[in-house]
This record gives structure tokens, C-alpha cells and sequence, in this order.
């Protein structure tokens, strides 16, 4: 369904002192339902049946290189040293780092390998998950309209490179409506980057994950690598539990009176917010608490899980919260521009995601919750054949590609054990099933049961959508 019907928050804030100066109040409590609308879900039924309830989104922030990792071009060998030619180039845009420069061919240095029953070729930097190859759809021919990290971080996560608009994870908070009443829908986990990695890695912001548009309920929850998972959780030393809950009756009840007068929705978020921030004293801690996860199940994650804000550990905390019906959970992972030294870098960021991710999978198969929950491991773009930085046959750099690059999916009604869409020769151009960025993003929404184009909010005299107003298209393909 389309909500256009439904007013947008800024056209609810400009009928304010209409509603307070209405005589009989059935403005604001026409508007009060609107409210307890949006809590409910704007959907309120699926537009066919979902393949998937939850979603951990894996983002690879700084671009993982697709030709060290997933696309094998075992035919470089023989292009080591030599010009990329202007027939695969053909003249597209390259960044400030390569104009004017010369664009020499660097082939990997990375053995490639068939993996599981299925065969894809996987490098051999991803050990641990080519053991579940058979899981994995390789999609190689995605593209993107960004060439700079920020406005193609910006573009993936929320639909379009210009700041302010929604974030995914806050699009199916919205649509679909909380699944665990004492937790948030939407929480966010940023881990570190590789100790031996330092260089080049760009800062992180909250408008990936923030609401934009949509109400401020549906923005991620950040949860922190130490002391408190959420900031502000614990209670401020002499406050107890029960004065926290004398204070906050006090507050709703001031607030509803606020909201009975102007019915500003931002009031009802508020309250809806504040119950459930008291909520999480209590199920914040034992979700972050592992001393009851058995030993081996921890120790499948690998030896950095023991390490607070590491990668490995919030795999195993998005598993977790799986579990409790979290609904969308991103992992941000840094250090993946590598301009400069790719082989030793990219050795240390594939150590920190390879046994994690696959242990994740495996984790969530063996508990039953891989057939409905979709993972999604992704970089905003690509990157070049070509080097930048010193060249020998181990050691090179590579530039930023939107032209093309892979991602992987699994769970959640994917197929498992194929590739999709093919590249050239060179790992520069797609030749066979080009996926956009949009297209992924309607293929996420799609199998949570949603359709991309009916999935709107007004705004600014548009109905907004996560897809933006371009054609997106669900990648059929790769579904199950």
C-alpha cells in the first residue's frame, strides 16, 4: 500500500496551532492514532509473504577489492606491467588519485580455488568461508553511481548519495514494526579495524543509520565496545531503578498531556523511547552477557571473539540478537581502502572477517535461524585492476571502482552455492546481469515480504522510498 494519505511529519509540526486551538480536540486525536499507526508498522500486512524476518547486514566500510577476493582473473598473469587498455577503460571516470595518470594492469597475487559442491572460486585469503561456499550466493556484477567513500556509503545504506535520508534498517523499523518489545529493531555495532592497518580509514556517521525523514523511533541504536553496550543505560549513581520509574511516569504523563494539545508525533516517539530505554537496563545486559554460551560455539568465532568491539564479538552478538528478534543488525567493519600495500593489508581485514563470518553462518544454520534471516556482506564500491602506489608481482594498490564488484548474500530465501552476473576479463566492466545498488535494496526489501515502490513516506511533496524515484528492480536470479 501507499501512504501517501498518511501526513508527513513536517506537515503534522505545521498543523500545530490548528489542533491547539481547535475547540473540540478531534484533530489531536485523529493525529494520536496516526501515531500509534507508525508504531504499529506502516504496512500493516506484507505485499506477499516474506522469505525473511531478520537481517544482519555486514559493510565492509573502504571497499574490499572483488578481484583479491571473489572475482578470479587468473588471465592477468599474462597482463602483469602492461597499459590497461583504452577498449576496457573506454574513458569512464576515475578519482583525483588516477587522473592524469597511467593505468598499469596488477593482477592478484592470491591463489583462487573451488569451494564446497557448488565450485565457486574463492581466494585463498577466505579460508573458513569457502567451508560454506555451498551457503553463499557471489553476486559479482554489482555497480554503483559514487566514486568517493562518503556519498557511496551514503547511496547504499540509505538509497541516495545526498545526506538526510533514511537509513534500511529504519525503512523496515518503520514498514514492518517492532518484533521484541525490550529491545530496539534497529541496533548498529562498528568495530576495529586491524592493528596493523592504521592508515587511510575513514571516519564513520550516524547518518547511515539515522532516520532521516521517518520518525526518530525508527533511527539504529549504537551499541558500544565498552562500558556501557548503550550510552546512558546504567543509572546515574543514587538513582534507583524504582525512582527511575516514579521519574519517568511523571515525564509520560506531562508528555501526553503535550501531545494531547499539539500532537506533535516526535512527542509520542519520545515516550515510546523513553519506556523502552528503561526497558534495556534489564535486557541490554544479559543480550551482551556470554558467559552462558557454550564453549565451543564461542571458540568457533576464533581467538579475536575474546576481544571487546572486534569484529569476531559482534558476530557473535548479532547471532544473539537474532535470537531475541532484533530485526535489522549492521556490522560496520573498517580499514578496506587500500591505495597503497593491498596484499598485507588485505591479509590482516580477511583474518578479521573470514572465520567470523563463516562461524555466523554456521551458527545461525545449526539453530534454525539462517532459512529466515539474510546476511548480506558488502562494500560501497569496487575496486581498479589497475595500481596505484609501488607495483611488483606482491605488492600494489588499487583505486575505487563503482564500475563493478561483489558481495555475498546467504539465508533468508537466497540460493546457495551460485555466482551472479559476470565481469570482463579485466574485473572492469559488467558483460552479464548487472545488479545496482537500488536493485539490492529492493532484493533485501522483497524477501522481508515488502514491495519496494509501495514502501513510502511523504516528504517534501514526494513519496519518499528507500529506492529513491530511478527504476530498481528485484534481482530474481538469485532467489530460492
Amino acid at each position: 500500500m501507499n501512504h501517501s494519505d498518511l501526513p508527513s511529519h513536517f506537515d503534522l509540526e505545521n498543523r500545530r496551532l490548528f489542533l491547539k486551538r481547535s475547540g473540540m480536540g478531534l484533530g489531536a486525536t485523529a493525529l494520536a492514532t496516526v501515531c500509534s499507526a507508525h508504531n504499529a508498522g506502516a504496512t500493516n500486512a506484507l505485499h506477499f509473504p516474506a522469505k525473511a524476518k531478520r537481517v544482519i547486514f555486514l559493510f565492509m566500510a573502504g571497499a574490499p577489492s572483488q578481484i583479491d577476493l571473489f572475482d578470479d582473473k587468473p588471465a592477468l598473469v599474462d597482463q602483469f606491467n602492461q597499459p590497461l587498455p583504452p577498449s576496457v577503460s573506454q574513458g569512464q571516470r576515475v578519482t583525483a588519485m588516477t587522473k592524469g595518470k597511467e593505468q598499469i594492469v596488477a593482477p592478484s597475487m592470491f591463489k583462487f580455488s573451488p569451494q564446497g559442491q557448488s565450485g565457486i572460486a574463492m581466494s585463498e585469503l577466505l579460508p573458513h568461508l569457502g567451508t560454506v561456499a555451498d551457503e553463499l550466493c557471489i553476486i559479482k556484477s554489482l555497480h554503483t553511481d559514487a566514486i568517493n567513500h562518503d556519498p557511496a556509503k551514503t547511496l547504499i545504506c540509505t538509497g541516495s548519495q545526498i545526506p538526510g535520508k533514511a537509513s534500511m534498517g529504519s525503512w523496515l523499523s518503520y514498514g514492518l514494526g517492532r518484533m521484541n518489545e525490550n529491545l530496539p529493531d534497529f541496533v548498529v555495532m562498528s568495530s576495529a579495524f586491524w592493528t596493523g592497518g592504521t592508515g587511510n580509514v575513514q571516519a564513520l556517521y550516524s547518518r547511515l543509520w539515522g532516520s532521516g525523514f521517518l520518525p526518530s523511533k525508527h533511527q539504529g541504536v549504537s551499541f558500544q565496545p565498552s562500558g556501557d553496550p548503550v550510552l546512558f543505560l546504567s543509572n546515574p549513581e543514587g538513582v534507583t531503578a524504582s525512582s527511575r520509574r516514579r521519574m519517568l511516569d511523571l515525564v509520560a504523563k506531562l508528555n501526553q498531556e503535550h501531545l494531547q494539545e499539539i500532537g506533535d508525533p516526535e512527542i509520542q516517539a519520545t515516550i515510546s523511547q523513553q519506556e523502552m530505554a528503561f526497558r534495556m537496563q534489564s535486557s541490554v545486559p544479559e543480550l551482551t552477557d556470554l558467559t552462558n554460551e557454550p564453549k565451543h560455539v564461542v571458540d568457533s568465532y576464533g581467538p579475536e571473539v575474546h576481544k571487546s568491539g572486534s569484529f569476531a564479538r559482534n558476530c557473535l552478538l548479532a547471532r544473539r540478537m537474532i535470537e531475541r528478534d532484533i530485526r535489522f543488525v549492521q556490522l560496520f567493519h573498517r580499514g578496506w581502502d587500500h591505495h597503497v600495500g593491498l596484499p598485507k593489508k588485505l591479509r590482516g581485514q580477511a583474518y578479521d572477517v573470514d572465520q567470523p563470518s563463516a562461524a555466523l553462518l554456521l551458527d545461525l544454520k545449526n539453530r534454525g535461524l539462517l532459512e529466515d534471516t539474510l546476511v548480506v556482506f558488502a562494500g560501497e564500491f569496487g575496486r581498479t585492476t589497475y595500481c596505484q602506489g609501488k607495483l611488483t608481482r606482491t605488492d600494489y594498490g588499487r583505486d575505487h571502482h563503482p564500475r563493478c564488484f561483489s558481495v555475498w548474500m546467504a539465508g533468508g530465501g537466497i540460493k546457495g552455492g551460485i555466482t551472479y552476473g559476470q565481469t570482463d576479463d579485466f574485473s572492469y566492466n559488467i558483460v552479464e546481469d548487472p545488479v545496482h545498488v537500488r536493485d539490492l535494496n529492493a532484493t533485501i526489501l522483497h524477501q522481508l515480504g515488502i514491495d519496494h515502490s509501495r514502501l513510502t513516506f511523504p516528504f517534501k511533496g514526494l513519496d519518499q522510498r528507500l529506492t529513491g524515484v530511478e527504476e530498481a528492480r528485484v534481482v530474481q536470479g538469485i532467489l530460492a
